[in-house]
């Protein structure tokens, strides 16, 4: 269980001065502890604290240790006597990189939630993070539900998953390995359909939110039939999955980190046994077979077991044709996906530039076909413009395009955006870059990690979006009263938000670089 924030304020210490002091602060603190939001779950009561009017918990366990179960299923957590705190973040899945707090033992969900007892149930909004399939957790600053919370009358969850090898190797002696990190997601969810009320969420009323890796992990959701049910709406910012990894290059990623660690196929069920840390090195270590380059794809599988579907191939998800969604991009997308690692996309010229873009549009496609048309659509832009407005349309708005697509041929509900307002960081070179619509709908605008600013601008985009989010969460609508009536998205007429500081309703906008790429087949990464 998860251990006390002992750096919470205690508005009732005080100095004791001898008996009579003493006798004087006892009872403070005991009405102060009894004041604590106490709820009872499924599997025991938790302890959270209060944030003004709101009610916070962190570190609710959903599911057991996984490092028991390492490349198993999740299963629900052991019942608990007594009172568990949860005042302080959980453990982050063990993953790359320097995300703090790691642990196999990762199976943590954190809810906030106004605290006055309302009328009726109020609709839930469930957060995924992104970071691919990698790397991130729920308990990011930019994550913080508070503003939706107080804005909108709505309750926030997020939540901690397995990530990497340890959610998505796919390993022989372990038929759900594949899609471990997506079962967690779906454990997860039924702990919000069975807990969610006591916190005064509607169980019938959940909206699935997620940015990058935590939007293409909601589009596998809605083809994972273990999924059906425990959501009623869908927003991913920035995240899609078109296809997941076949089962054939899934297996041939394992025999690569097999070979890396020198381990024999015959004895991969050893990998259960063995350090997290040298398994993540080992991974750090290889070369993905099929991109080519990066370490090897960790993602959802394919398995015929969890998976049995593409999750947008051939078509939308039939078993998700009623649940309405949004679909959202920023304009932007590469200039921090590339830009940020990338020094020399800032400086590229028009020779180079073909090339540079045949290595990173992850289509087959001529780079002089692509800059030839770029500069006749956009004759004042530089090398470089034309680098990340390719690459953004070509790789990472191309699959929310596609999606979009599929859900209007299934007549089936679906909203686009795009988002134009670009961050005024470094004057302005970043654009709207991938992410940026993350603390412009949670209103986390000056939560370290953000670089909207708080300027008049930063607000009003983020206050359009925000509300829009809500009416969405509230009736599967996201209309309200205030901004340019958004209609769903329809062919031809490929209707699209934009928002910006004065958000617009466009039909098609970007039209010719959609059919340019259009001409070409899209596969996504790691298929």
């Amino acid at each position: 269980m998860t251990q006390g924030n002992r750096d919470l304020p205690d508005p009732q210490r005080r100095r004791l001065l001898g008996a009579a002091g003493l006798a004087f602060a006892v009872a403070p603190l005991a009405r102060a502890a009894v004041r604590d939001p106490v709820v009872r779950t499924t599997n025991g009561r938790v302890r959270g604290f209060h944030d003004g009017d709101l009610m916070v918990f962190r570190g609710i366990r959903y599911g057991a240790d996984t490092g028991p179960r390492r490349f198993m299923p999740p299963i629900a957590p052991a019942p608990w006597k007594g009172v568990v705190d949860a005042r302080a973040f959980g453990a982050a899945s063990r993953q790359p990189g320097s995300e703090a707090n790691q642990s196999e033992d990762c199976l943590f969900l954190n809810v906030m939630a106004p605290a006055p007892k309302a009328a009726k149930p109020r609709p839930v909004i469930v957060y995924i993070h992104g970071g691919a399939y990698s790397t991130g957790s729920g308990s990011s600053p930019l994550y913080d539900g508070a503003t939706l919370c107080r804005r909108g009358d709505v309750v926030v969850v997020t939540v901690n998953h397995r990530l990497s090898l340890f959610g998505y190797l796919y390993l022989p002696g372990f038929p759900d390995s594949g899609n471990s990190g997506q079962l967690d997601l779906v454990l997860a969810l039924t702990w919000v359909r069975d807990n969610i009320a006591s916190f005064g969420g509607d169980p019938g009323c959940v909206t699935l939110l997620g940015q990058s890796g935590g939007g293409a992990k909601i589009a596998t959701l809605m083809a994972m039939p273990a999924a059906a049910g425990l959501f009623h709406r869908a927003v991913t910012m920035s995240g899609q999955q078109l296809t997941a990894s076949g089962p054939l290059h899934a297996a041939g990623r394992t025999r690569t980190l097999l070979e890396k660690l020198g381990v024999a196929p015959e004895r991969a069920s050893g990998l259960a046994q063995l350090p997290a840390t040298g398994l993540l090195n080992a991974l750090s270590g290889t070369v993905d077979p099929y991109i080519g380059r990066g370490s090897c794809y960790m993602g959802p599988v394919l398995d015929e077991r969890t998976l049995t579907r593409h999750p947008f191939y051939p078509d939308a998800p039939a078993q998700s044709a009623g649940i309405p969604m949004i679909i959202g991009n920023t304009h932007d997308e590469t200039r921090s996906l590339i830009g940020r690692g990338d020094a020399s996309a800032w400086t590229v010229t028009w020779e180079e530039l073909p090339r540079r873009l045949e290595a990173e549009l992850r289509v087959d496609i001529s780079g002089d076909v692509v800059v030839a048309e770029y500069r006749r659509l956009y004759p004042q832009y530089s090398p470089t413009d034309v680098f990340f407005a390719a690459t953004t349309a070509g790789r990472s708005w191309r699959g929310a395009i596609v999606e979009a697509e599929l859900r209007a041929q299934q007549g089936s509900p679906a909203y686009a955006y795009q988002l134009d307002w670009g961050s005024p960081q470094d004057g302005g070179k970043w654009g709207a870059f991938h992410t940026l619509d993350i603390p412009l709908m949670f209103g986390t605008l000056t939560a370290p990690g953000s670089a909207t600013g708080d300027g008049e601008e930063a607000r009003q985009v983020s206050a359009t979006m925000q509300l829009a989010l809500l009416a969405f969460a509230r009736a599967g609508d996201p209309n309200y009263n205030g901004m340019p009536r958004w209609e769903p998205y329809s062919l031809p007429r490929r209707a699209t938000m934009v928002f910006d500081t004065q958000s617009r309703l466009a039909d098609d906008p970007r039209g010719a670089e959609r059919r340019l790429f259009a001409k070409v087949p899209f596969i996504q990464q790691g298929s």
